[in-house]
């Protein structure tokens, strides 16, 4: 899967970037497993905390505190600092829960994911992996930001 998204991001002549959370740096860990990666691969941004994600993001403490980190809220704004403060014409980010553990309101295996890209808005969505275990979820959200960059880099209708 990195290899295609690498691939079509190289044919778009886009370079990728990535904030991680939940995945701390699998995304970005993935694509540069890749050899001759350095041509697409800009990036990667690790903001676990709430203060890194602050400090090196630029997401905001009012949004934090109304949403909490793992909102579809949070994930724009991750995408959109990455896509701000890179080289890059393309961003996925990744806030969640990948467990053990949880809420009612937040369970284990939600994670939210923010897509950005130059000129274009925003996209943000959930996806429920459930309580599968951390490495599972996490491979799982590595997967599905791939296919999210993979998708957004060979174009509409592709």
């Amino acid at each position: 899967m990195a290899e295609d998204t690498l691939a079509a991001a190289r044919a778009a002549g886009l370079k990728i970037a990535t904030a991680e959370s939940c995945t701390g740096g699998m995304i970005i860990a993935a694509l540069t497993d890749v050899a001759g990666s350095s041509d697409v691969v800009d990036r990667g941004f690790v903001t676990y905390s709430n203060q890194a994600k602050i400090d090196m993001l630029g997401v905001r403490d009012e949004t934090l505190e109304r949403f909490g980190a793992v909102s579809e809220a949070i994930a724009r704004e991750m995408a959109d600092g990455a896509l701000a403060r890179s080289g890059a014409g393309l961003a996925v980010a990744v806030t969640g829960i990948a467990g053990p553990g949880g809420s009612e309101h937040k369970p284990e295996g939600r994670v939210c994911f923010g897509l950005a890209q130059k000129g274009k808005t925003t996209l943000v969505e959930t996806q429920e992996f459930g309580p599968i275990g951390r490495g599972a979820v996490r491979r799982a959200t590595v997967e599905h930001a791939l296919r999210l960059l993979n998708s957004a880099a060979n174009g509409p209708g592709q």
